[in-house]
């Protein structure tokens, strides 16, 4: 598991801040939030947690995962846990695993409450989906399948003009 930033002694890696935020809800919006943690690590061994936006009404922050760009962000609600994937509007959801945010242009999210279940399945091939479309959106140098392209060069790009 990487991090962002690697820890002085005395501050905790993201990883251990995203462990302290998980613990902190000790109900079961704690126990689904690091249900979701571990099925996002398993879809992709190369993601990054991180914490971000920190702030005085949430100091702890929001956990969010990372694979060139963000993936997702997990948020413990008052009913529910969130996951936004702030790409969402361009994911294929065949399972509908999407349940709110439906109404944004880009961003969409998956609610859930205490007593739902989670399409393990369905849920990693959407990290890997988020994935994939960070590797290939907004990077000119790949290809839709995320292979690096090469750009053929003439005489003259390479300065042997006449």
């Amino acid at each position: 598991m990487k991090s962002r930033t690697s820890p002085s002694p005395k501050s905790k890696s993201p990883s251990q801040e995203i462990d302290a935020i998980i613990k902190n809800q000790d109900d079961w919006r704690g126990e689904k939030l690091s249900l979701l943690r571990a099925l996002i690590k398993k879809a992709d061994p190369g993601l990054v947690e991180e914490v971000k936006w920190k702030k005085p009404s949430n100091p702890m922050g929001v956990p969010v995962w990372s694979h060139d760009g963000i993936i997702c962000i997990g948020e413990a609600l008052k009913n529910a846990v969130r996951l936004t994937f702030p790409k969402g509007a361009q994911m294929k959801d065949p399972k509908k695993l999407f349940n709110t945010r439906l109404d944004s242009n880009t961003v969409r999210a998956i609610d859930i409450h205490e007593n739902d279940s989670v399409n393990d399945v369905a849920l990693k091939n959407l990290i890997r989906e988020a994935v994939s479309l960070n590797q290939t959106r907004g990077n000119p140098s790949r290809n839709p399948a995320g292979q690096i392209q090469t750009r053929r060069t003439s005489a003259r790009d390479q300065g042997n003009h006449l």
